[in-house]
C-alpha cells in the first residue's frame, strides 16, 4: 500500500506545484487524473522518487520511503515507468527483459512476456532500445517489462502520451490483461476515458489537490466532461499525426 502524507512540492521560483496531498492508493488498480497542468506528473515524479516533496511523508507498505532514492525504491518493489520511455543504444529488449527480470531471459521467457504485448520474441529479442522502434513498439516493451517484474507498485506516467491511435487501442487491451494477472498495485498518470473506465478508483487532481477520491462510479460522473474533452482533442491530434 502506498500512503500519501501532506505531500506538498514548490519549485524553486516558489511555484506551489502540490498542495498538501492526501491520499492511500490500496486498490488492485488506480488511476491519476485531472486537467492540464493538475500536478499530474509531479506527483508521479515524487511517487517514484525523482522529485522529493518540500512538505509531507510518503509510506510504501507501512515504511517511510520519503528520502529512498530511485533505484532504493525500484529494489524495495516500486517500478516506474517514464511518459516518454527512454531509448538505450547498445541495450537489447533481451538486455532489458533480462536486467528487469533479475535473470537471465531465455527464448521461452521472452516469448511469454513479449506475447502478453501483442509482439512476436524473434522480431525483437535482438534489436536495440533505440530510434529503430516506434513509440508504440517501446511502449509495449516497457509494460513487458512490467510483466516481468510484477512489483508491488507499478506506476505509469501517461502511457499513451506519444503513439498513434492504432497503438493506442492495442495500449488499452494490454492494461486490461496487466490488471487481470499482475499481483501488484498498478497506478496509472491518465485523463484517457478508456482508461478511467476500467479502474478501481480515480483520483481527480485540480489545482494541485486531491478534488475527489472514489471508485471509478461516483467520480466519472463528476469530470467526464471534461475527460471526455479531452479524449476527444486527443483522438484528432493522433488521426490528424
Amino acid at each position: 500500500m502506498l500512503e500519501l502524507q501532506n505531500i506538498s512540492y514548490e519549485t524553486e521560483d516558489g511555484k506551489l506545484i502540490l498542495d498538501n496531498i492526501n491520499a492511500k492508493i490500496e486498490d488492485h488498480f488506480v488511476v491519476i487524473t485531472g486537467p492540464n497542468g493538475s500536478g499530474k506528473s509531479t506527483l508521479a515524479k515524487v511517487i517514484a522518487g525523482i522529485l522529493k516533496p518540500t512538505q509531507g511523508k510518503i509510506l510504501f507498505n507501512g515504511e517511510d520511503i520519503t528520502d529512498w532514492t530511485i533505484t532504493e525504491r525500484a529494489n524495495g518493489g516500486i517500478s516506474y515507468a517514464f511518459q516518454q520511455p527512454v531509448r538505450f543504444k547498445g541495450l537489447t529488449v533481451k538486455d532489458l527483459m533480462s536486467l528487469a527480470a533479475g535473470k537471465e531471459a531465455g527464448i521461452n521467457d521472452l516469448c511469454d512476456l513479449l506475447s502478453e504485448v501483442g509482439l512476436c520474441a524473434k522480431d525483437y529479442i535482438d534489436r536495440d532500445l533505440d530510434g529503430s522502434l516506434s513509440g508504440g513498439e517501446l511502449k509495449r516493451i516497457e509494460i513487458a517489462m512490467a510483466f516481468a517484474r510484477n512489483s508491488d507498485l507499478t506506476l505509469f506516467d501517461e502511457p499513451e502520451a506519444g503513439i498513434d491511435l492504432w497503438s493506442f487501442q492495442k495500449l488499452i487491451r494490454v492494461f486490461e490483461k496487466m490488471v487481470a494477472i499482475n499481483d501488484g498495485n498498478i497506478l496509472i498518470i491518465s485523463h484517457q476515458e478508456r482508461i478511467l473506465d476500467i479502474a478501481d478508483k480515480v483520483l481527480y487532481l485540480k489545482d494541485g489537490q486531491v478534488a475527489k477520491y472514489d471508485t471509478k462510479d461516483k467520480v466519472l460522473p463528476e469530470i467526464m466532461g471534461a475527460s471526455a474533452g479531452a479524449c476527444k482533442v486527443l483522438t484528432e491530434k493522433m488521426k490528424e499525426d
